[in-house]
């Protein structure tokens, strides 16, 4: 078990304390009922989107697939760090373990980069769709849809495991409380012994290039998809591309614009308060929107939904 060093005094100590959203019980009671019924309504909604999914055969295309595998990675997003949360509301002392507290880490951190690789390929998707239509069935194949799954997942869960093993390797000393609901590089990187601006700057180039690659090439399909769209000669053909795309536009942007203010400087001076409500944001917030995004602004899933529901 990994010890902290406190000079002030000569015993060890073990595991972190997440302060979370401290106020009265009765406050934390609320706030407990809260994200219980908000985590529930986000594994019924993802669920929901991977169960139509699976029992419509029409939704068996790589766009749904790549939908589905995007919603089970959100199922379990908010599943590492909500039940935590929840179970912290409830506790006196919110002492989280050192193995636990980097567990979390990597688990939070490895799905949120395998969700940015997700949203790459789901754009890379539709670029095909509506830039290369007569084309598409012979370019997206199942093996390539497989293919591009089975990266997203490998990609994000081998994207920060070195710099989390090292951090995990560091001493802490002094106080050992972090002023946040998640274990976050930011406030760990403060308890550590001596400062570690090597790590810190590693840190800060594969959050950076973490968050614009993935970006610049999603920014890239729809510069494309809008080219191709501007060329379509009827309105209702140009409303239906971008209908296609508009609720894949909304999730990136719901996603990168909260992501983008907090990572790429993981130990910049943000006010605490602040940092916790948009960390709160895409890492439970998104998830629970985003099923709605896709399914009020997706015929397809309206359908599937409702036969999904009859059934």
């Amino acid at each position: 078990m990994k010890t902290f060093r406190s000079p002030r005094n000569s015993s060890t100590i073990t595991g972190f304390i997440l302060l979370g959203f401290p106020g009265p019980r009765e406050e934390q009671i609320l706030l407990f009922v809260l994200f219980s019924t908000v985590y529930l309504l986000t594994l019924m909604g993802n669920g929901s989107i991977i169960c139509a999914v699976h029992w419509d055969q029409r939704l068996h295309t790589p766009m749904y697939i790549l939908l589905a595998n995007f919603s089970f990675l959100e199922i379990w997003y908010v599943t590492s760090t909500v039940p935590k949360m929840l179970a912290n509301f409830l506790s006196d002392t919110k002492v989280i373990s050192f193995s636990g507290c980097f567990l979390q880490f990597y688990f939070f951190f490895s799905l949120g980069s395998a969700e940015c690789f997700f949203l790459a390929m789901m754009a890379f998707d539709r670029y095909l769709a509506i830039c290369r239509p007569l084309h598409y069935p012979t370019l997206m194949t199942g093996r390539l849809c497989n293919i591009l799954v089975a990266t997203c997942w490998i990609l994000g869960f081998l994207w920060f495991p070195v710099p989390i093993t090292i951090i995990s390797q560091m001493s802490f000393c002094g106080s050992r409380i972090i002023d946040h609901f998640l274990c976050d590089p930011g406030p760990l990187l403060a308890l550590t012994c001596t400062r570690a601006p090597v790590m810190e700057f590693l840190w800060m180039i594969l959050s950076s290039l973490l968050l614009f690659i993935p970006f610049l090439f999603i920014m890239g399909s729809y510069a494309l998809v809008l080219r191709a769209v501007l060329r379509v000669p009827s309105a209702a053909g140009r409303r239906k591309a971008f209908s296609t795309c508009g609720s894949h536009l909304t999730v990136v942007s719901l996603f990168y614009g909260s992501v983008m203010v907090m990572y790429l400087s993981p130990t910049s001076e943000h006010e605490t308060g602040m940092q916790k409500l948009v960390t709160l944001f895409y890492s439970v917030g998104t998830p629970f929107i985003n099923p709605v995004i896709y399914s009020l602004r997706n015929k397809d899933m309206k359908h599937a939904f409702q036969k999904f529901l009859v059934i």
